[in-house]
């Protein structure tokens, strides 16, 4: 017969959000199990966030040798050592490892448990011998690589996130399987690494970003030697000797890429499965669990945060999903999630952020818009740095309260923390206008472009006529 235990918060999965649960709760004094059956951190620390944005520091610093003639620096092309950019990869996880770890967690007084979970009922759930019966669960069980059904990929030995930063060669000749934030951040970092790069993408790249904000990314990975391909259908994979041949049709004839290397980019499916669901009365689907606003399953014992809610697949996310849980199931708040309220960067050079609402969103929440822009060209820090790509686009009702920012161009992931800023808080044009920043600044973007909330108003009649007024008094 299993041990029991008997704590006030279960918690399913040791990545972001579920951590950030665990974590919490036990400084409040609750009692937490804490059950991991991979890697503690989960997929951010361990194959997503920490390892891509490592890798694509990395090549930030080879384009950096490369391009220093812009500056009279002499330039040279970098040698590169995958095996030594491995290593750098494996040292930044390393050092945050700690963070996450089973022995930080048990001194926080968090029972850690490394195996599977299962539910048995509505109220219990079994893992490494143990039976939990918890006041309250929480499933943050994350997500895993999206492989599309393609005939003959299982034969080529792909990559996802989950092996890619295994590698100790650096692919000749890299195909990428899908143009969303992953596959472009990728396809960019290994080019500028010295590898050959097609992506294949069977719509728009960056589709579900503003083409405004997209198109000046996609130019830019382009010039530095990216194939990007759009629409494009794949009929099969092949392996080869030398790797795999991506096979595509060409009329009435078919066309062969040949690669050493394929990439599988194409989006992440819940981990929904094994968990013993059906048992605990939890709906969910190929997206997921399903929750309420609140984050609480089909069972109200248990909730769901993180990417296997089916919503916003971010590491921030989840820790945003993270404190409403807590507020729910500790003190009995009510809470509601704000899917507005999670902004997204991608990371390739230029970024692209965006906060709120597009303007294809706001047109249909709203019948009358601003659409303010400022381009990173006006820019006195832009200049300096020779960073003049990009451009701030901000949405505002009429009256001037701001319900988006998109931001594509240099340091564009540190540049909407504002925006996020005043979409949280409510705030208007007008705030954004009257800050006073440092010069010179990228930063200064977002003020410029607030200010152009007041340029109709210059142009009024009625101003010019007040104007030549107050002149009659000196």
């Amino acid at each position: 017969m299993a041990d029991a235990l008997r704590p006030d918060l279960c918690v399913i999965g040791a990545g972001s959000g579920g951590l950030s649960v665990a974590a919490a709760a036990a400084a409040m004094g609750v009692s937490v199990v804490l059950i991991e059956k991979g890697e503690m951190g989960g997929d951010c620390l361990n194959y997503g966030c920490v390892p891509s944005k490592a890798l694509i520091a990395a090549a930030r610093t080879a384009q950096t040798m490369r391009e220093a003639g812009r500056f009279g620096v002499h330039a040279t092309e970098p040698r590169v050592s995958m095996e030594d950019v491995r290593k750098h990869v494996r040292g930044v996880i390393d050092g945050i490892a700690p963070n996450d770890s089973e022995e930080r967690f048990k001194a926080m007084n968090v029972r850690v448990i490394r195996a599977a979970a299962k539910f048995t009922g509505p109220d219990k759930l079994e893992a490494g011998g143990f039976e939990i019966r918890a006041r309250r669960f929480v499933i943050a069980t994350g997500s895993a690589p999206a492989v599309p059904p393609i005939p003959g990929i299982e034969l080529t030995r792909y990559l996802t996130n989950e092996t890619l930063f295994d590698l100790e060669e650096l692919p000749h000749r890299l195909v990428i399987i899908g143009a969303g934030p992953i596959g472009l951040e990728m396809a960019q970092a290994f080019r500028r690494l010295g590898s050959e790069v097609t992506v294949l993408e069977a719509g728009r790249a960056l589709a579900r970003e503003d083409e405004e904000l997209a198109r000046p990314v996609i130019d830019a990975l382009v010039r530095e030697g990216v194939l990007i391909r759009e629409g494009v259908k794949i009929l099969r994979c092949e392996a080869t000797a030398r790797g795999a041949r991506i096979v595509l049709p060409a009329g009435s004839v078919e066309e062969f890429i040949d690669a050493t290397h394929v990439l599988v980019a194409t989006g992440r499916k819940a981990n929904v499965h094994n968990l013993g669901l059906e048992a605990a009365n939890v709906q969910f689907d190929n997206k997921g669990v399903k929750v309420n606003a609140g984050l609480r399953t089909s069972n109200k014992r248990i909730y769901a945060i993180g990417d296997v809610a089916g919503g916003a697949q971010f590491t921030h996310a989840a820790n945003y999903h993270a404190g409403l849980v807590l507020r729910s199931a500790l003190f009995r708040l009510p809470v509601k999630v704000k899917p507005e309220l999670i902004p997204r960067v991608t990371y390739t050079d230029p970024e692209i952020a965006v906060a709120g609402l597009s303007e294809a969103q706001a047109r249909e929440k709203h019948s009358k818009l601003q659409i303010l822009r400022w381009p990173f060209a006006e820019n006195d820090r832009a200049r300096a740095e020779r960073r003049i790509e990009g451009h701030i686009k901000v949405v505002a009702s009429a009256d001037g309260r701001i319900l988006g920012a998109g931001i594509v161009g240099a340091h564009a992931g540190e540049l909407i923390a504002p925006w996020q800023l005043a979409l949280t808080k409510g705030l208007k044009l007008a705030d954004m206008a009257n800050i006073v920043l440092p010069y010179p600044t990228l930063s200064e973007v977002s003020r410029r472009a607030a200010l152009l909330h007041y340029q109709p108003s210059l142009r009024r009649p009625a101003l010019k006529r007040l104007l030549a007024f107050m002149r009659w008094f000196g």
